[in-house]
């Protein structure tokens, strides 16, 4: 009888504690909670971090990681497998080939970045203008809004505050990647301040021509993305075919690594490989271009 009003009085116990640290904290922290103080004598601490934490610290990681690191960390793998050093060798090598291939992608979009702000600064400045501000003003307080002049954009300024040579300083400014749609302004300036005409309707024009050439490059890049996409599943077929051949117990690694036969086969396999993929990145990058 006793055992039976101590299980329950536990039980009614182990309710309440639960009930009070849900509404303090949620059902996860209640039930934390309720453990370390059934355990610890009513002492709560802070508890261990939760798996959410570990998931957060791993993309932290992650994200700090350059992702040619990648390329190292899998050869190092491939090299204990293997019982070799040459796949370190071949991921050391990959490094700066991965390295630029990065650097050009982050390149890409500060450059597609840079135009989508120009672009912004173009319907600011036509915004700013019929609102009936003079040219000179409506670009200090566009500028400012919408970042379009990057780097550039405090000798701008300074040319437009001061009565300076403005389309000078903006096709200073225009030569910064993606930019080039400053050269547009800086001739819709020249000509509403040289013959008088209408800034605000050559704005419009140019917003224009500029949407319609970052449309058309978008719908180039989703067209070209099933090829390149195809190039890189190509590309991947070997790991699989050395992951299957490992799976069936052909020990891959070992003839490959360690016969004069196999050793051959994995140099003119990773040259071909590389000159296809060069080759299919080339005629994208082309296309692309032209």
């Amino acid at each position: 009888m006793e055992i039976g009003m101590g299980g329950t009085a536990m039980g009614a116990a182990v309710v309440c504690a639960g009930a009070a640290a849900l509404l303090m904290g949620g059902w996860h922290s209640g039930a934390r909670r309720a453990q370390l103080l059934l355990a610890g004598g009513g002492v709560v601490g802070a508890g261990p971090p939760s798996w959410r934490d570990a998931a957060g610290e791993l993309r932290r990681i992650r994200g700090r990681l350059r992702a040619e690191w990648w390329a190292l960390f899998a050869g190092v793998v491939l090299a204990i497998l293997g019982a070799s050093v040459l796949p370190v060798v071949a991921g050391a090598a990959g490094v700066p080939v991965l390295r630029r291939v990065r650097l050009a992608g982050e390149a890409r979009r500060a450059r597609e970045s840079r135009g989508e702000a120009v672009i912004a600064l173009c319907g600011a400045l036509t915004g700013e203008v019929r609102a009936g501000r003079q040219p000179g003003e409506a670009l200090l307080r566009a500028a400012q809004d919408s970042g379009g002049l990057g780097s550039g954009q405090a000798a701008v300024l300074a040319a437009a505050r001061f009565g300076g040579d403005v389309p000078g300083a903006l096709a200073v400014a225009a030569r910064q990647p993606g930019a080039e749609g400053l050269l547009g302004l800086a001739a819709c300036w020249r000509v509403a301040v040289d013959q008088g005409a209408g800034l605000a309707a050559g704005l419009d024009r140019l917003e224009g021509a500029l949407r319609s050439e970052r449309d058309q490059r978008a719908d180039l890049r989703a067209q070209l993305a099933g090829a390149r996409s195809t190039a890189v599943m190509l590309a991947g077929l070997p790991a699989l075919g050395l992951a299957l051949g490992t799976a069936l117990g052909a020990h891959p690694l070992h003839v490959l690594l360690h016969t004069g036969a196999g050793l051959g086969c994995l140099l003119a396999g990773g040259l071909l490989e590389g000159l296809g993929m060069w080759w299919a990145m080339r005629i994208v990058r082309g296309a692309e271009a032209a």
